[in-house]
């Protein structure tokens, strides 16, 4: 009975519900509780694994200022993207590199990858958790100095991680 309660989450249930008789089109008691017991099928029988969390704290403020500061390099580097894919001129050189990330924990280490992945220009394409290095592809690797600020970025976006989840332990 233990393994259920881990398992049975009612409010997904609800969710996966919900979302079932938006996908039906109409709010029939049919759709509802064909829903219900497909939602409830998939929680016990596709169970989700446990998150590794590690005792990690998070520094509310410093996560706000972040997401602030994230928002605002989304809406530059959607900019310059556009730009790159718009103007009169040849397509930029691009480049792949390896840089370097000293985030301890896999769970910091996936959601730093989600904040680069969602900027445009630039991609996490390999991770070596081993070594905790990523291999990156920029989309703009014109010169030298293009290509430090890109190393730049990813360190501070390394830097702001550590300071939000792992500077509290």
């Amino acid at each position: 009975m233990q393994g259920f309660r881990n398992r049975f989450h009612p409010t997904f249930v609800a969710f996966l519900t919900v979302m079932w008789v938006f996908l039906q089109g109409e709010i029939t008691w049919g759709n509802v509780l064909a829903g219900f017991a497909l939602a409830t099928l998939v929680v016990v029988a596709l169970p989700l694994p446990q998150v590794p969390r590690s005792g990690n704290k998070v520094h509310w403020g410093k996560l706000i200022s972040f997401l602030i500061t994230w928002v605002w390099d989304l809406l530059v580097a959607s900019a310059k993207v556009a730009w790159l894919a718009l103007r009169p001129a040849e397509p930029p050189k691009n480049a792949i590199l390896r840089v370097p990330m000293r985030v301890s924990n896999e769970l910091v280490l996936y959601l730093a990858t989600c904040a680069y992945n969602l900027q445009p220009g630039g991609s996490v394409t390999d991770i070596d958790i081993a070594n905790r290095e990523w291999t990156i592809h920029v989309l703009d690797a014109r010169d030298k100095e293009s290509i430090e600020a890109e190393i730049h970025n990813v360190a501070r976006l390394e830097r702001q991680m550590i300071d939000i989840f792992e500077s509290r332990r």
